[in-house]
């Protein structure tokens, strides 16, 4: 019997989404811009891809390097560094995929996600892939209670920037992108909203 919990890990179920249409092919070089302990890429490093990976903790950026010398020893460690997505030290047009999976939202102020966006938006080639799931307040506008700028208390108790549909649209046109999908939002039980942005980034 396959077992897809070894294969594929704790994966992102709209990032599989993606491998199953073939948007995240073999021979992507694919980097996961706030990778955490790499939760999202153990079944890339199983299948070979080139990986990189950046986070500002540094004991997530250790669990990922042992994830990767387990899964992947071919892969150097300096694929994976303790740096904040707005100061990545990797190449410009480094990876085919760039992930951003709950990263965006933490946000301190407009400035900050600016530069966190540019800073993941840098590393990607012309002609690729930006995935990102970050919390929104779409379907759920009336429940956020705003703080200050589009920092707002949810009602899980927890604080977040939120994007609606307005802000993503004008982003994907002010970084010249495409979309690649309508963007898609969860509702999960009143109490948060998640939304999937998969852009096709212009030619240079």
């Amino acid at each position: 019997m396959l077992d897809l919990a070894s294969q594929f890990g704790p994966i992102d179920i709209y990032l599989f989404d993606q491998l199953l249409r073939g948007r995240i092919a073999p021979g992507m070089i694919v980097l996961d811009a706030g990778c955490g302990a790499g939760r999202n890429l153990a079944y890339l490093l199983r299948a070979g891809y080139e990986v990189f990976g950046a986070d500002a903790d540094a004991a997530a950026i250790g669990a990922m390097r042992r994830l990767a010398a387990t899964l992947a020893p071919q892969l150097a460690a300096g694929n994976f560094r303790a740096e904040p997505v707005e100061a990545m030290s990797f190449p410009a047009g480094i990876a085919d995929a760039v992930l951003s999976n709950a990263v965006l939202h933490f946000a301190r102020d407009d400035a900050h996600f600016q530069a966190m966006l540019q800073g993941t938006w840098r590393v990607l080639r012309p002609g690729g892939l930006f995935f990102c799931r970050l919390a929104s307040s779409i379907g759920m506008a009336d429940r956020m209670k705003r703080l200050e700028g589009r920092r707002c208390l949810l009602p899980d108790g927890s604080t977040r920037y939120l994007v609606d549909q307005a802000f993503l649209l004008d982003a994907t046109q002010r970084l010249g992108g495409e979309l690649l999908d309508p963007l898609k939002t969860t509702i999960v039980q009143d109490q948060r909203c998640m939304t999937t942005w998969v852009v096709r980034k212009g030619a240079a």
